[in-house]
């Protein structure tokens, strides 16, 4: 149909208000993602792609709560005490070290008040992995630089999990304490009669491998049976760095395996619902829930060479789990 020409100036005024709609049209449409907590490594691990592609399907993460197993936060920052979502984003906290429910740093602590950003956040247009999920935030010891002798308020504030985890929804674990050894074993502690216990119950929990480009070892409790042990790589590349070892279960693009920690535990969330929605036959990948998603991220995931310690590892790829879970399908 020929374009008529209206009067005066009013075929300007028509272009531009259709050009003004389309482009309101746009914001508006763009303005519905947020941006990532950490835009090169999400992007590489697969993360905006999820986000796009399953945006209508996945609600990422309401209904499930993320426990933060550290040194405390600092509630009263802005993304804890506030979210863009419809849903507080600190559901309960609790103290293991003095059995109380004020998880406020003391000592040496510092860590826990942004350690549940790339898993969590939702605030300022920035969006963690799981941004819809809520927290518990539980302050298990002084410093997230700990010692082993640290298992025995660690293992409190597991099994304070273990005792709430239905009532509060808690699903996942992030345990994000570090004592920077290079442990090729694992180490006998209080936490772990905690740990088999939470891998029965169908809760994942991991922790950070460590920054010290060990070769031979990774940190505890990392190194702990029941405990998943997430390394990292590059974020723009597969280049595994820092701490790995054999006993690494997965390597996720970050700045630190803290970071890539968190990251896991973010998608770990996502895949679960993922599993849920679809009616997923998770069986055929695991024992339980937390072993078929790990093992959903590591079929699903990049296979990466270090020559370092002649391993292979998996790269974190949560686009291409979820697009398993999803083809595969009842």
């Amino acid at each position: 149909m020929p374009f008529r020409k209206l009067p005066g100036n009013a075929s300007l005024i028509a272009v531009l208000t259709c050009m003004s709609v389309l482009l309101l049209t746009r914001l508006s449409s763009t303005s519905l993602a947020g941006e990532p907590a950490q835009p090169a490594g999400f992007k590489h691990a697969g993360i905006v792609k999820a986000w796009d592609q399953y945006k209508d399907r996945l609600t990422f993460g309401k209904g499930q709560t993320l426990a933060l197993v550290d040194d405390g936060c600092t509630l009263s920052k802005p993304e804890w005490s506030m979210s863009d979502g419809d849903q507080p984003k600190v559901l309960v906290t609790y103290d293991s070290v003095d059995g109380d429910d004020d998880p406020k740093h003391e000592g040496r602590g510092y860590h826990g008040s942004t350690i549940g950003i790339p898993s969590s956040l939702n605030f300022g247009g920035k969006w963690g992995v799981a941004y819809n999920n809520q927290i518990a935030v539980i302050r298990a010891l002084e410093c997230c630089h700990c010692k082993v002798s640290d298992g025995v308020t660690v293992a409190a504030g597991l099994q304070w999990i273990i005792d709430h985890h239905r009532k509060y929804r808690i699903t996942t674990v992030n345990l994000a304490p570090v004592d920077d050894k290079a442990h090729d074993t694992p180490v006998a502690t209080a936490i772990d009669e905690k740990l088999a216990q939470l891998r029965e119950l169908g809760v994942w929990v991991s922790a950070p491998a460590g920054n010290h480009n060990y070769t031979n070892g990774i940190s505890w409790p990392a190194c702990q049976p029941n405990c998943f042990a997430i390394g990292a790589v590059h974020q723009n590349n597969d280049v595994v760095y820092l701490d790995r070892h054999a006993k690494v279960d997965l390597v996720v693009p970050a700045a630190a395996t803290s970071s890539s920690n968190a990251i896991a535990c973010g998608a770990a969330i996502v895949l679960r619902e993922a599993i849920e929605t679809a009616h997923y036959d998770w069986k055929q990948d695991g024992a339980n829930l937390p072993d078929a998603i790990l093992s959903l991220m590591q079929k699903t995931g990049v296979k990466v060479d270090d020559k370092a310690t002649n391993q292979s590892f998996q790269r974190l790829d949560l686009a291409a789990a979820l697009a398993h879970v999803f083809a595969e399908a009842r």
